[in-house]
């Protein structure tokens, strides 16, 4: 980033031109400068404008959302229009050769002691006197340019990104492999996401419909408040892997064998909650009897069987052919000359 008027510049490196690491440069240069500019002129560069247009340039959600936080008007320039941006364009050259070509004989293992290579030569570069004016590009933004900046806000910016996530059947969306609910309403509706490092806004129609604390650690967890439920499904809110296992014996056996089985087959117990409740669907779809028989059945396959092997022996009815062959017994009718007695013996 670079000051207008006496070309005061910074530099920073980043491992890639994401939106995370674009906004933290942009942090990091209002701090070096000690303030805020009125307008802010960047390239169209994807991270930042999401859409060109020469009257009306979509800016980024979240790069808009900086802006607006240190009092800032983003003005990208015109698309092939160099002459916007000259007096970036001309310290890219002249930073490009005072410290890239500086330091491209050198090796560094990690990007924070490029980052105090790269601060070195920058001060180099902004205190070197200029060659037909006195002072330098540092005492001239002290004297003439940083009076005219806006004082920086008592806290950062907080770096959030916007995502859009459609609400699954089951009253979640699904943000960085974890689940967080939202009111039953909306399922089936595109939503706006808005994550920061604490929490995790839920946005319908610009309206915040909820914000829960981020979920940090092991993926595949829920967030699920009891109100976005419908009613009939509050009552599962309070089961635990006692409750399913004291379930699944009442159903018999076999069941309890299977239930037990997919709890300890997951890393973190609550991962098998949803297929246990998928367990006593079946139950009540099929019957306690037929249940148990599909069980048994999955059972004598694989000592770890899973709900999906226990709903496709109930869809095909293979619990009742094993039902069955079990009540099938031979016929023998004795009247038939061939079948010897055991007076012939």
């Amino acid at each position: 980033m670079v000051e207008a008027a006496r070309s005061y510049t910074y530099v920073e490196a980043f491992l890639s031109q994401n939106e995370e690491s674009w906004i933290n440069a942009n942090i990091h240069a209002l701090e070096f400068f000690g303030g805020s500019p009125h307008i802010i002129r960047p390239d169209n560069l994807r991270t930042g404008i999401t859409e060109v247009d020469y009257y009306e340039p979509k800016i980024n959600k979240s790069y808009q959302e900086f802006a607006e936080y240190y009092g800032c008007a983003v003005i990208p320039a015109r698309v092939k229009k160099p002459r916007d941006k000259a007096v970036i364009e001309n310290s890219v050259g002249i930073a490009t050769t005072w410290i890239i070509a500086a330091l491209r004989t050198r090796k560094f293992f990690s990007i924070t002691e490029l980052n105090e290579a790269v601060a070195e030569k920058l001060r180099e570069y902004n205190e070197k006197p200029f060659q037909k004016r006195p002072g330098s590009r540092l005492s001239a933004f002290l004297e003439e340019e940083k009076e005219y900046l806006q004082p920086l806000p008592s806290e950062r910016y907080e770096l959030a990104v916007w995502k859009k996530a459609v609400c699954g059947y089951n009253y979640h969306v699904l943000v960085d492999k974890n689940y967080y609910s939202v009111p039953y309403e909306f399922i089936k509706y595109e939503l706006d996401i808005r994550v920061t490092s604490a929490t995790v806004e839920i946005f319908f129609n610009n309206h915040r419909i909820y914000s829960h604390p981020r979920i940090h650690g092991k993926v595949e967890q829920y967030k699920t408040i009891p109100e976005h439920m419908p009613e009939k499904h509050k009552h599962y809110a309070e089961w635990n892997a006692e409750s399913f296992n004291s379930w699944a014996e009442t159903v018999g056996k076999s069941t309890k064998v299977a239930v037990k089985s997919i709890l300890s087959s997951h890393k973190v117990e609550q991962q098998g909650y949803r297929a246990c409740l998928g367990i006593m669907k079946l139950c009540d779809k099929y019957g306690v009897e037929r249940l148990e028989g599909a069980c048994e059945k999955a059972l004598s396959y694989t000592p770890n069987p899973n709900y999906r092997n226990i709903e496709s022996i109930l869809i095909s009815g293979g619990d009742k052919l094993e039902k069955s062959k079990k009540e099938m017994k031979p016929a023998i009718d004795e009247s038939y000359s061939y079948i010897r007695g055991a007076e012939y013996h």
